[in-house]
């Protein structure tokens, strides 16, 4: 890379008639190797003497943050800031620039970010402040993957924003007419843009905040049961016949245990699930009894009071919710993927702790969640874990916007809603087929949904135009147009 950059300044200094330093740069009086989180900028240039501000913020997730970092976040945001353990560290150059650039409102600031911080719970702790404060995004380039040749190196998913601030927040007003707010797309494609929001957006300053319950009045979602046990009380695939085998008595005790992972693969995995057992039963079971133990033992170890306190009841998983029907959404699933797959299960399933369910739902809320309107809605609020969409009740589901409409057929909106139930009963049914030959979900839900799997296909298309009317769509309508929608339910 040297090479390459001294051969162009080269080039350069023949054109120019002038001597231009060769790379690497050294022994220049204007670069300083410290710490910008650490140091007060306007001791090495004055912001009158700027005009823009770039950069390229080292990108550390919260979760992956040394000691020193997480006292850069706290140093910068101070110990006011609504879940600064929660934010990214690359934020602390957008507040740290932030402050700076409100001597000199003239100066550009562009950063390239990991996508995160224009998703998910990130969005209102990061933004909703400075936007408040009067920062505007003058431009941004979306979610690009950026591929590395280096050794080791793992694929990021940045975006490019290009933002100004202004007292009053009217720093959009003040670009030259020419200077239309753009979004950049990774396709090559462009959007000059009325407002771009903190999502990367054309719409309006809207901020998607975590909520204990949903806007809409709609049955509650929960999160499913966490064991807590040590793994004591779950049975592998592997060791499931051995175990009935040695201990057949205790079947009737176990049931199915489904995450993320074995729903959406087919996978078996079981558990001890002895909630109301008859204790003297179980206590004649020696390897059930061996389990219960080694779950205490566990509980009374950890080092977390709450789990401690479990070791009282070491029969029993962390919660005990088995409603007799749910819907099971998984919390983690694949960015390839146009649908997040979700269905139905009953109480002899467990759901576990790694996915998400809704006790007793109907094919009306089936149907409305695994539409593209909910996905796309997903696509854009919910956080990431790499790049796999990582589904959350408390910002995706509590916040979704429903479709309106009257049940005693009184509305528009009435006959549509009421073709919802069937067209959701043919998805499912279409991919049941699929199922019983062997496939999984995640064989129906990949590259071949529409390659393959055409009638699935099909029968999900139906589906998505009947609650694209229902939101008032039309059935060609972009996803940013879908989530503008959305937002504009919000209020």
């Amino acid at each position: 890379l040297w090479i390459a950059q001294n051969q162009m300044l080269h080039e350069t200094q023949q054109i120019l008639g002038t001597s231009l330093p060769e790379l690497p740069l050294s022994n220049i009086d204007t670069i300083h190797c410290l710490n910008a989180l650490r140091i007060n900028w306007d001791d090495y240039v004055k912001p009158e003497e700027l005009d823009f501000i770039v950069g390229n913020p080292p990108f550390v997730g919260y979760g992956f943050q040394t000691k020193e970092q997480k006292e850069d976040m706290l140093n910068v945001f101070g110990k006011n800031w609504k879940n600064v353990g929660k934010m990214d560290y690359v934020t602390c150059w957008y507040k740290k620039t932030f402050e700076f650039i409100k001597q000199n409102s003239e100066i550009r600031c562009a950063f390239v970010s990991t996508n995160s911080i224009c998703q998910g719970e990130q969005v209102a702790n990061l933004w909703k402040p400075l936007m408040e404060g009067g920062l505007t995004i003058d431009f941004a380039y979306r979610t690009f993957r950026w591929e590395s040749d280096s050794a080791g190196m793992a694929h990021v998913h940045c975006v490019i924003v290009g933002w100004s601030w202004s007292a009053d927040g009217s720093s959009a007003n003040s670009r030259p007419a020419a200077c239309t707010p753009i979004i950049y797309n990774a396709d090559g494609t462009t959007e000059n843009a009325k407002n771009i929001n903190a999502y990367l957006l054309n719409g309006k300053n809207v901020f998607v905040e975590s909520r204990n319950k949903p806007i809409c009045d709609v049955p509650e979602m929960i999160t499913g049961n966490r064991p807590a046990d040590g793994g004591h009380l779950i049975i592998e695939d592997k060791d499931y016949c051995d175990f009935i085998n040695r201990e057949p008595k205790a079947q009737k005790y176990i049931k199915k245990f489904v995450g993320s992972d074995e729903f959406i693969n087919n996978k078996n995995r079981y558990c001890l699930w002895l909630v109301n057992a008859d204790l003297m039963e179980i206590s004649k079971m020696p390897l059930v009894m061996q389990r219960v133990k080694l779950c205490k033992e566990d509980r009374e170890n950890s080092p977390d009071a709450g789990r401690k306190k479990l070791a009282e009841k070491p029969t029993l998983f962390r919660e005990i919710n088995n409603p007799d029907t749910f819907i099971v959404i998984p919390s983690v699933s694949s960015e390839k993927r146009k649908y997040i797959p979700i269905g139905f299960m009953d109480k002899n399933v467990i759901a576990s702790n790694l996915v998400l369910i809704i006790p007793n739902a109907t094919l009306y809320e089936f149907g409305i969640l695994t539409s593209i309107v909910h996905n796309a809605w997903m696509r854009v609020v919910a956080g990431r874990l790499k790049s796999d969409y990582r589904y959350s009740k408390d910002i995706v589901y509590n916040n979704f916007p429903w479709p309106e409409w009257s049940a005693d057929g009184s509305s528009a909106n009435s006959g549509l809603a009421a073709r919802i139930p069937t067209a959701a009963q043919k998805i499912l049914d279409t991919r049941e087929k699929y199922l019983k030959q062997g496939a999984s979900l995640a064989d129906l839900y990949g590259e071949n949904l529409g390659l393959l799997f055409t009638d699935l296909d099909t029968a999900h298309k139906e589906l998505d135009a009947i609650v694209l009317g229902l939101y008032g769509l039309k059935p060609d309508a972009t996803e940013a147009e879908m989530v503008g929608k959305l937002f504009e339910m919000m209020g």
